[in-house]
């Protein structure tokens, strides 16, 4: 199930958030982060989280201003059981950002082109040159951490659970 949240505030930003997986106790304390973020009441049809027993999902389309994501991000970060996964959209003069976080790998942040790609610049290019081979691993391996691989290795089971997602629009507001 997908939900529709909007935050009081202009909005010139909007992204996705993907709860791929949450232990069902904590759904109600996700709910009341998100609330904090969004600063309306904020109320997500929980699906089963089929591949974690006892775990719940949800897809969250998201408008606000300019840096939700980040602050989403940062809002879930308190879960260390939940794995999920937050798109800010590139708009105007700025690029899109993607967090995913799981509880082996922590958290993973992106800077995303107007396709979707993974955009890595030139700074983080110098730094991982300058340090390849320093950890033993060949610079194929470096740059496979760079653009978040392990990340979506982990999670490409629980985002295929999200195929039968619908979209709910939420109209409330503080």
């Amino acid at each position: 199930m997908t939900v529709v949240v909007t935050a009081q505030e202009a909005s010139p930003a909007r992204g996705v958030l993907f709860v791929h997986s949450v232990p069902r106790a904590l759904c109600p304390h996700v709910e009341w982060a998100l609330a904090t973020v969004f600063a309306v009441t904020v109320s997500i049809d929980w699906a089963p989280q089929p591949i974690a027993s006892g775990a719940m999902r949800a897809e969250i389309l998201w408008s606000g201003p300019a840096g939700t994501g980040a602050r989403i991000a940062s809002t879930l970060l308190a879960f260390h059981q939940a794995r999920f996964e937050v798109t800010e959209d590139p708009a105007g003069d700025r690029e899109g950002e993607r967090f995913v976080a799981t509880p082996a790998l922590g958290l993973f942040r992106a800077t995303i082109g107007v396709h979707g790609d993974v955009m890595v610049h030139e700074d983080r290019l110098r730094s991982l040159l300058g340090r390849s081979g320093v950890r033993g691993e060949s610079l194929a391996d470096e740059v496979r951490r760079l653009i978040g691989e392990q990340w979506d290795d982990e999670l490409e089971p629980f985002r295929v659970a999200h195929s039968d997602s619908t979209v709910r629009l939420l109209h409330e507001v503080v």
